[in-house]
């Protein structure tokens, strides 16, 4: 994969500019993904469903980019990256605009996977392209710009989706997204620079990451991380409106402490991940587990105030791992950023969609409280597995 030399020093600024602007289409695509989150009770009003069953429009959507990640790392490895990422962008645009005009679930349903399959074939590149912009040594800076955008979307995504679904409907929420994603690929057209394009992975080189110890202990990680993260966050609207009966104006502004908790993260990432990324990643899976077991404890028509300072806590902890992982795989993987980030990606939304899923089950036989406690647990899981994870080197 070509790079910038790690000595560079005169790196063109327009290259950093690049870079902000994968963060604002990685801002696009999760707002994509995950606008439903804030949407699950109108969505299940209006078509007649559970919120379990509404659910399945994050499950089926992750796991429909998990598998678009993989594929895309043998067929589309070869096809120039900028008119493929403007491309990409432009079909998830498509996806958001017809879920919008849905008269049934099922319609929903297919537009919602169509814009999967971009999801997956964008997710699988964006990290390796960040890696071509800058010098090797500020890869995990150019991935926590990168990601500032998962963060972003928390903040102002997930939220303003939530608040365009209560003032105007879910429709609207809808049309907001598709918006987002035309401007994002405007802004790719206007900045990304020519990339050379990569050598196509096969089967025998995806097989061969999977086969590395290191990695398997990195990805079985992330795969528990990041489905128990989801598992509760996918909840996240009824928990905090059912369970602790936070009127609806005051969970916006919730999800949106959630949201900028998870810029926070990002910034504390880009200052220090290229220096102490395994302390970082344990530190951060330590606030996760213990601010989803506070916010597990909390008493019926609890604080608003500690439910802020708890999503606080979760917030920053869920950004740094993000980031953290990502910068882990790439850093581990050296020549073959493309084949292991793309199974990565596979891991990563796989685990979007088993955590949406997951929590639903749990639902059906507990509480949202006893939801929380599960996925504590599971994070301590994940952080005594890094603990054991030699860290790669810098």
């Amino acid at each position: 994969m070509a790079q910038p030399s790690a000595g560079n020093a005169a790196l063109p600024w327009k290259n950093w500019l690049a870079v902000g602007v994968l963060g604002i289409s990685s801002f696009s695509i999760v707002t994509t993904e995950l606008a439903p989150v804030g949407l699950l009770s109108p969505l299940a009003d209006d078509f007649g469903l559970t919120t379990g069953k509404a659910g399945l429009i994050v499950t089926a959507y992750a796991w429909i980019a998990a598998i678009a990640a993989l594929l895309s790392a043998t067929l589309l490895s070869r096809v120039p990256r900028k008119p493929l990422l403007i491309g990409l962008m432009t079909l998830l645009a498509l996806s958001s605009f017809v879920a919008a005009g849905a008269a049934q679930f099922s319609t929903l349903l297919i537009a919602r996977m169509a814009g999967a399959l971009a999801h997956g074939a964008f997710w699988a590149m964006i990290g390796t392209v960040g890696a071509q912009l800058v010098p090797a040594n500020r890869i995990g800076l150019a991935t926590s710009i990168i990601f500032g955008g998962v963060s972003a979307a928390s903040v102002a995504g997930v939220p303003l989706a939530n608040l365009l679904a209560q003032s105007d409907g879910w429709r609207t929420a809808f049309i907001a997204v598709s918006a987002l994603s035309l401007i994002a690929a405007g802004a790719m057209l206007l900045t990304l620079p020519r990339l050379p394009r990569s050598v196509s992975p096969g089967w025998r080189e995806l097989s061969a990451i999977v086969r590395n110890r290191s990695f398997l202990l990195i990805y079985a990680t992330t795969a528990c991380a990041i489905t128990a993260h989801f598992a509760a966050f996918t909840y996240i609207e009824p928990l905090l409106s059912k369970a602790l009966h936070i009127r609806p104006g005051l969970v916006s502004s919730l999800l949106l402490v959630f949201g900028v908790a998870g810029i926070l993260g990002n910034v504390i990432s880009g200052k220090l991940i290229d220096r102490q990324l395994k302390p970082l990643v344990l530190v951060a899976l330590m606030l996760m587990a213990a601010a989803v077991l506070a916010i597990g404890l909390l008493p019926d028509n609890g604080s608003a105030l500690s439910a802020s300072a708890l999503l606080l806590g979760w917030g920053i902890g869920v950004a740094i791992v993000f980031v953290g992982f990502q910068s882990w795989i790439l850093r581990l993987a050296g020549e073959a950023a493309m084949p292991a980030s793309a199974i990565y990606v596979a891991i990563f939304n796989a685990a979007i969609g088993a955590g949406a899923l997951v929590g639903g089950a749990i639902l059906s036989v507990s509480s949202l409280s006893g939801l929380m406690m599960i996925v504590s647990a599971a994070l301590i899981v994940s952080l005594l597995a890094v603990i054991v994870i030699k860290a790669p080197q810098q």
